[in-house]
């Protein structure tokens, strides 16, 4: 009887028990005085167990079809995906027989998609092939190269020589510009660790790529036209944090106070990134660029993976892109690693300088130009003697994140943003105390000794004002220039992007240009340089930041990264200096076409940047005879409203044609 006792935990387990066999029954009849045998208990599970069956036989459908899905996995997905695709047909199709100029957005982000679709599947299936077939040609390529490369460079050398002539004829002030732009990358040489070693293929490489970048951007049509349009989309897309803003801080608070109006930039950016880098898009565009800079500049792949993911993401972001091989990099990577953090911006606070006001083209512009000159300054200061662990290897994988879901891809990056927006704030709040108390403490020194308005802003605009005229800005405004460099250099770009902001709506809002000895605006193209010159991260106070930022990642090198971190300082706010320098070289100011079609229709109410221009023209025009007689030369010779136009240009400013 013990072999065929029922127990608990015979049930539970789920085990045959003997009990339950026939051997099991007929034992259990003769030991029971009940002449039916059963009881409740056995009932009961008789009745779970038909339960039991009825259920099975209804998800027994379900469970085919479950069978079915896992074995036919792919053709599914691809049935799916062809039916996606000709419903986007179809909408793409609409979209371009409604209005084709509204749908010419569309237009161009399916094209770029389908190019890298095809081009993807081309590598995959035909790549191989082809890069046999081109072997012979690669090597008589190679075979030619060493007197190739001396016919290609007299060639671009005598190009570009010949565009210097031909284009600063008509703008001589352009040629301030090239005359900075070489005396900075000389000085940078001056600089360097180890002059013998320097690669000057990574150096004209890395030089030749930021000037294409600039001529595309800022000459071209195309360029001007795709980045003011990529700019403009930033701009609109960025509206969109004031839904989120109104909703939590009100809209008196978000139209009035500065940090409810541009702090939730940076919390709404930070999300879209981090979808971003779910979706594998921004490791997919680092990873192009960064293949580009290293097939033509011959950098390693670590150090060039960090200098390109530096466009997109921060200082102490993009070491992390490269994290599992910072322990092996040599110092002169690790130089490259820390001059790119400081040469560009973050995308999260390039949402909130375009909220100022700066120009999201030239912001765009900037941090592009920065990435491939940071990384050949940094050859050219830091040159590579040590033999590098990944030199020619291919295999460097970009890390991903471990959100599980694009909702908490999207979650995580807002949630990260609020120590960058915190520590943004906590910054503003400091430098701009300590601003003000070095101004006092300055003012009262200066008072010591009679000299009056003695001020932070004012020794460095004597300081820095020779390097504000050699990027190409006017000697009037080179002090103003060399403030905000000085602003930038010693506080932080944020606070002088601010005081640039306030320039430009001065000069937007037609202000006279100067109010007594003070001058109120910079010139168009002095703006353009400054902005690009205010482009990184390259302060003290990121030395700390960024020594953080690595040490904790890669503890055992911290005495390498703080022996480089001063040069690479340097380095990166020479970078920002070079792009200002070419900006002012390829800048081209913008005119009113017909001042007189324009004053004449004007409306003199409120005044702006053009109705200034025009107005000083007028002025100009103007001549007073001897008889007290007014007469006007030029395009407003014999113009019927001339006089009229100037009364109403006298009511808004001052010259001495109003005093006749």
């Amino acid at each position: 009887m013990e072999d065929n006792q029922i127990t608990l935990v015979n049930l539970e387990k789920g085990s045959d028990n003997p009990a339950f066999s026939s051997q099991g029954e007929e034992g259990l009849h003769e030991e029971s005085d009940d002449p039916c045998g059963d009881t409740n208990e056995e009932r009961g599970r008789e009745g779970k167990g038909r339960f039991s069956s009825y259920w099975r036989k209804a998800l027994h459908p379900a469970s085919k079809a479950k069978h079915f899905c896992k074995a036919h996995a792919k053709a599914i997905r691809k049935v799916i995906l062809g039916l996606l695709c000709v419903a986007y047909l179809c909408y793409f199709a609409a979209a371009c027989w409604l209005n084709f100029q509204r749908a010419l957005a569309l237009v161009v982000m399916t094209a770029l998609v389908v190019f890298f679709m095809c081009w993807s599947l081309f590598q995959k299936h035909c790549g191989a092939k082809v890069l046999q077939l081109l072997r012979p040609c690669q090597k008589c390529f190679l075979k030619s190269w060493p007197w190739l490369k001396w016919l290609l460079c007299v060639v671009l050398l005598g190009g570009l020589v010949t565009w210097l002539v031909l284009d600063t004829s008509r703008n001589p002030e352009q040629l301030v510009s090239f005359a900075g732009f070489c005396f900075l990358v000389l000085f940078l040489f001056a600089c360097s660790k180890h002059h013998s070693a320097v690669s000057w293929r990574a150096v004209f490489w890395g030089l030749g790529l930021e000037f294409l970048l600039g001529l595309f951007i800022l000459r071209t049509t195309p360029g001007i036209q795709a980045f003011q349009w990529l700019g403009d989309q930033i701009q609109f897309f960025l509206s969109y944090t004031t839904a989120g803003s109104t909703f939590v801080f009100g809209n008196t608070l978000v139209e009035e106070v500065f940090a409810f109006q541009t702090l939730p930039i940076v919390v709404f950016f930070s999300c879209v990134m981090s979808i971003l880098y779910y979706l594998g898009i921004m490791q997919w565009l680092i990873l192009k660029i960064s293949w580009v800079l290293q097939v033509s500049m011959g950098t390693t792949p670590t150090e060039t993976l960090s200098v390109a993911g530096n466009i997109f993401v921060g200082q102490t972001e993009s070491p992390l892109l490269i994290r599992p091989y910072l322990a092996d990099m040599t110092n002169s990577e690790i130089h490259a690693v820390i001059t790119g953090g400081f040469s560009t911006i973050a995308g999260s606070v390039l949402g909130a300088y375009i909220s100022f006001g700066i120009d999201a083209a030239s912001l765009i512009a900037a941090s592009v130009m920065a990435a491939p000159c940071a990384l050949a300054m940094s050859k050219l200061v830091y040159p590579e003697v040590e033999e590098s662990k990944f030199k020619g290897k291919e295999n460097i994988r970009l890390s991903c994140g471990e959100e599980r879901n694009i909702l908490e891809a999207a979650s995580n990056g807002a949630a990260a943003s609020v120590g960058l927006v915190a520590n943004i704030a906590a910054n503003l709040i400091a430098f701009l105390a300590v601003l003000e108390f070095i101004n006092a403490a300055l003012r009262w020194l200066g008072e010591m000794v009679d000299i009056e308005g003695l001020s932070f802003q004012v020794i460095c605009s004597y300081i820095l004002m020779p390097v504000a005229f050699l990027m190409g800005a006017d000697w009037a405004d080179s002090p103003l220039v060399a403030e905000l460099l000085g602003i930038k250099i010693f506080l932080n770009e944020f606070v002088a992007y601010q005081q640039l902001a306030v320039y430009k709506k001065n000069r937007l809002s037609g202000l006279e240009e100067w109010n007594g000895s003070q001058k109120q605006w910079i010139s168009e193209r002095a703006e353009s340089i400054a902005t690009f010159a205010l482009c990184g991260f390259a302060n003290f106070s990121s030395i700390g930041i960024m020594l953080g930022g690595l040490t904790s990642l890669v503890p055992q090198r911290k005495s390498d990264c703080a022996s480089v971190v001063l040069r690479a300082l340097l380095t990166g706010i020479c970078v920002s200096m070079l792009n200002a320098c070419l900006a002012g070289l390829l800048h081209v100011p913008t005119e009113v076409s017909d001042c007189t079609t324009f004053l004449r229709n004007t409306n003199f109410s409120s005044t702006s940047y053009a109705m200034y221009t025009c107005c000083k023209q007028l002025f100009a025009s103007s001549v007073l005879g001897e008889n007290g007689t007014l007469s006007f030369t030029g395009s407003w010779a014999g113009v019927e409203d001339s006089v009229l136009c100037l009364v109403q240009c006298c009511g808004h400013y001052n010259h001495t044609a109003c005093a006749g």
